[in-house]
């Protein structure tokens, strides 16, 4: 398994000291789904020049190269989240109410994906995500 800084390291990448803050950032942040502007937000109170257009740039580049997971969401809204160098993504639940996210670590789609494989397909990764409300939201009547 690769990590960060060797994913960074093999794809030539220029790491300037706002590209470092935008990492750092998203380091700061595992397990979080930030879209660019808390990334701006967070990045600018160590770097308070940085610029959105830096920041999208860099975070479509570290999510090229594997450094960063990007997943659409509501509204379709770009969030992105640190790649700890999992086989697979993990699933994800998304509130309707508040927008909250929580990852389901388990590998839900194993024997789907088994089956695929028996048949020829090659699965090299898969995403899923449900919709519905949490506990906070939910209403029950």
């Amino acid at each position: 398994m690769k990590t960060i800084y060797q994913k960074i390291d093999q794809s030539e990448y220029r790491m300037t000291p706002q590209r470092s803050v935008v990492l750092q950032v998203m380091l700061e942040n595992q397990g979080q789904h930030l879209n660019a502007e808390d990334v701006l937000a967070k990045a600018r109170s160590k770097s308070p020049s940085i610029g959105i257009a830096t920041v999208y740039r860099t975070l479509e580049k570290l999510a090229a190269i594997g450094v960063l997971y990007k997943n659409m969401f509501e509204g379709g809204s770009y969030r992105y989240e640190l790649s700890i160098g999992d086989e697979h993504q993990h699933h994800h639940l998304i509130c309707l109410s508040c927008g909250s996210i929580t990852e389901v670590e388990d590998d839900l789609l194993h024997i789907l994906e088994e089956r695929l494989e028996n048949n020829g397909f090659q699965v090299v990764d898969h995403e899923l995500k449900f919709y519905g409300y949490c506990p906070e939201c939910r209403v029950d009547k």
